[in-house]
């Protein structure tokens, strides 16, 4: 039965393929209400990244939740994308049809305020991608933590080795300086990082059988699962982005401890490293995400989409 009063949520994305099935679970979660999705440079450039978005809610017949176009870069560093990762389009090379829905007139970081604002106190959101524009909303509005109900971030690697160096995992790594300043603020964080998102997956045996299905989100994942299993020859992947999704939407779903976040902003190979920092008052608390029941993910995730369990 679907909950009398959905979320509100904004999705912050910079769409690849785990970010394409994360706006998918969004947007079928009853939980959740989707009433923006907002792009950044990350995974692809800002550009990619909101035509795949557009093109991922068109698809999914989600052609009224608007897009929001955000920062086209890091704050101070050049943007490294991940395209090896998630193929030259973003969607592992997947082509969905153009899509006719709307674009939003405010910039990422002015829609996130203007919609903090109107949804004060109860508005969500679900950041999977480098923090860039919640950076630059913060600056923009210093209330914003004030308006905010709760921040889930893809970020971290905490008692984990990274993923995109031995100490750092991707989005913060892209803009650990971004990072940086959502950690030292007091926003209402949630990490999820690569202590629990690196296990849960999707296998080799799920894709075949998704492959036989003919609804929107099977054909979805089938399309753009196929270059992790034809071009990069893996056995499974890593749902990093989904996690987020139904850690916002099912809070048990992960186990949570507190403690302050620091991220390394130095020149040297531990940029991006993220630290707990526990017992320091200085600091603003949040909570992360050490443990996950993945059984109940998959269950989660699956039905949720129509998809073939495990």
């Amino acid at each position: 039965m679907a909950p009398d009063n959905p979320r509100p949520v904004i999705l912050d994305v910079d769409t690849g393929v785990d970010d394409a099935l994360a706006i998918a679970l969004a947007c079928r979660l009853p939980e959740l209400e989707v009433i923006g999705v907002t792009t950044v440079a990350g995974n692809v450039d800002q550009r990619q990244a909101t035509e795949n978005t557009r093109r991922v809610l068109h698809f999914l017949g989600a052609i009224d939740v608007p897009v929001a176009p955000g920062m086209t870069g890091p704050l101070v560093r050049p943007h490294q994308d991940a395209r090896a990762y998630h193929g030259p389009n973003g969607l592992g090379g997947f082509e969905l049809p153009p899509s006719p829905g709307r674009m939003v007139g405010a910039h990422a970081p002015e829609f996130i305020i203007q919609a903090a604002r109107e949804h004060q106190g109860e508005l969500d959101m679900i950041c999977l991608a480098p923090l860039t524009n919640l950076a630059v909303a913060l600056r923009l509005e210093p209330e914003l933590p004030r308006f905010l109900h709760r921040v889930v971030v893809m970020g971290g690697a905490f008692t984990v080795p990274g993923n995109i160096t031995p100490y750092a995992e991707f989005n913060i790594w892209v803009d650990p300086e971004a990072a940086a300043i959502v950690a030292r603020s007091e926003l209402p964080v949630t990490f999820v990082g690569l202590d629990v998102t690196t296990r849960v997956r999707f296998t080799r045996e799920q894709w075949e059988r998704c492959r036989g299905l003919d609804h929107a989100e099977a054909r979805l994942i089938a399309g753009i699962s196929t270059w992790a299993f034809e071009h990069r020859q893996v056995d499974s992947y890593a749902l990093h982005d989904p996690l987020c999704v139904a850690a916002l939407a099912v809070p048990s779903v992960v186990g949570l401890d507190q403690a302050a976040v620091t991220v390394d902003t130095g020149l040297w190979n531990t940029v991006g490293e993220t630290r707990l920092l526990r017992g320091d008052g200085a600091r603003p608390e949040h909570l992360i995400a050490l443990d996950v029941d993945v059984e109940r993910f998959t269950v989660l995730f699956s039905e949720t989409l129509g998809l073939p369990l495990a």
